[in-house]
């Protein structure tokens, strides 16, 4: 990176940052109260709260969400008659899955071969840091030159929705000129990307039942229905022979136009198995960001340990499906629960339940936010070009946002690269894009605030 004071600044605050992360980390808060503390959560938030009022934030105040979490708000004020931005990160994290899977602790930050390693690190408590650091060294080297609000979720993990229809009940809290949602990634490691668009998603918990309770599978079985059988056909219903996500009714055969994801990478990004093949078909960018993909994300049904030789008269399972720009989410969630029901076999009594909902997202490239932020990476990146890209993964709030602040510029970055392997073990951060980022952040606030 050339030199410049802001980024001498960001690179001489790096051991600060890690260890507000190290603190950041520590919080348990995935916003599952049934297996996580309420307190992790809250913990976090007045964490948070108290950053922000460190750095001479003021209103900052946690937000009572209407699904039960808190978002955390601040106002930093700046020059009079300057633009407004709001910056966006979340501090709900993913579950940590197996923690004895992990090589180090999931909330105790450890750094190794060059990494930062703990869960939130790049998702998105990583995020909440940059944001920090850009402001640091901003007011290091002449003031912030905008109007800075921040808004830090407590649930985006979890897609409740709660800090979209709070700010559909305040539309005046979050209004601003630009908006860096700090919640996505470079394609690579040094590639300055960002995001310009979002699948959109729907949630839903299927249970199926066909007995009043569970029966011997020798006196019964061959005859009484198997709920478990009757959820794998359904399931199975739901891809095509190579994979393709295949929902009645919805077919968008779209194509991605932007950069291109080749296919040998993907299969190192995302530790394919050697010999194990891809599903679906056209390019992989069209499969990851411009097409539908269905998940299942969970399942009961009885571990292998301790089975016995029943016939199951309940099954459930959570299915999650990524839907394009160009499709509406609440279209697909009636699509998605209409061919549920149609191939629920033999009879079965099938209940269908939503649990979560956002609609896709596609941005404005052309947008005076876009090259700032172009003049700002070109600096933390010397030699290379922002690079836009797509983000298979959901922001429901981008959507949100967009509609109550039409005129509004939204832009897409974090740490979240491949090798960041965000909701999987192990998850990391790179300190250098944490800092290259910090430092694209504070120059395209600058650039933003002359322009």
């Amino acid at each position: 990176m050339s030199s410049n004071p802001v980024a001498e600044t960001v690179a001489s605050l790096l051991p600060r940052a890690k260890a507000e992360l190290t603190e950041l980390v520590s919080f348990k808060s995935v916003a599952d109260f049934d297996q996580f503390p309420r307190s992790e959560s809250e913990g976090a938030a007045n964490w948070i709260a108290g950053a922000l009022r460190a750095e001479g934030f003021e209103d900052v105040a946690l937000l009572d969400t209407p699904d039960g979490t808190q978002s955390v708000y601040g106002h930093l004020a700046g020059p009079e008659g300057a633009k407004t931005v709001l910056l966006y990160a979340h501090y709900d994290v993913q579950p940590p899955l197996d923690e004895s899977a992990w090589t180090t602790p999931p909330f105790e930050l450890t750094e190794r071969d060059g990494r930062w390693y703990g869960r939130g690190s790049a998702d998105c408590k990583g995020g909440l840091i940059m944001h920090l650091l850009a402001l640091r060294a901003l007011k290091a080297n002449g003031g912030v030159p905008v109007h800075v609000k921040v808004i830090a979720e407590g649930s985006e993990e979890m897609g409740t929705g709660g800090l979209e229809r709070y700010a559909e009940q305040h539309p005046e809290l979050l209004r601003a000129d630009a908006i860096v949602i700090g919640d996505a990634g470079n394609f690579r490691v040094g590639l300055p990307t960002v995001t310009t668009t979002l699948r959109g998603m729907t949630m839903v918990r299927v249970r199926i039942d066909t007995l009043e309770g569970n029966l011997h599978s020798g006196q019964f079985g061959g005859a009484a229905p198997d709920a478990l059988a009757a959820l794998i056909r359904v399931l199975d219903s739901l891809r095509a022979e190579d994979g393709s996500t295949t929902v009645d009714g919805l077919t968008p055969e779209t194509r991605w136009d932007g950069l291109e994801y080749e296919e040998a990478q993907f299969r190192k990004d995302a530790k394919v198995l050697d010999g194990v093949g891809l599903i679906g078909d056209g390019s992989v960018a069209d499969r990851i960001w411009a097409r539908p993909a269905v998940t299942v994300i969970g399942i009961d049904c009885p571990p292998v340990v301790g089975a016995t030789p029943s016939v199951q008269s309940s099954a459930r399972a959570v299915i999650s499906l990524r839907v394009p720009p160009g499709v509406d989410a609440a279209e697909a969630t009636k699509l998605l629960q209409a061919h549920v029901e149609a191939h629920t076999p033999w009879g079965a009594r099938v209940r269908i339940e939503q649990v979560g909902q956002g609609q896709a997202f596609r941005a404005d490239t052309k947008s005076p936010a876009y090259q700032a932020m172009a003049d700002a990476m070109a600096v933390a990146y010397p030699g290379e070009r922002m690079q836009y890209a797509g983000q298979g993964g959901s922001i429901p709030l981008c959507n949100t946002l967009a509609s109550l602040y039409p005129d509004a510029e939204i832009l897409l970055i974090g740490l979240s690269e491949p090798e960041a392997q965000i909701h999987a073990v192990d998850e990391s951060v790179s300190p250098a894009e944490l800092e290259r980022l910090s430092v694209a952040e504070a120059l395209f606030l600058r650039n933003y605030a002359a322009g």
